[in-house]
């Protein structure tokens, strides 16, 4: 069972997609070169958001119990 998941990080690179496509849709409609670079960096964005929701996920560690720690360090915090 995964019982801690952070995923502020991702949830901020999505809101910033949405921002920059926001940006490059009124870009557009005013027909401004650097329009491109606004769409590519809303594509960057959005790939990086879903690297960093699959991260934790890829290189959870099991514990003795079989349940996934995504945080081990937190967890040696509690045992000490």
């Amino acid at each position: 069972m995964i019982r801690i998941l952070k995923l502020q990080k991702a949830v901020i690179s999505f809101v910033l997609g949405v921002f920059a496509l926001i940006a490059y849709k009124i870009m557009s409609d005013q027909k401004s070169e650097s329009s491109s670079f606004v769409l590519t960096v809303a594509g960057l964005l959005f790939v990086a958001g879903s690297l960093m929701l699959i991260y934790p996920i890829l290189f959870a560690k099991k514990d003795r119990r079989g349940k996934v720690e995504l945080d081990p360090e937190k967890k040696e915090l509690m045992d000490s």
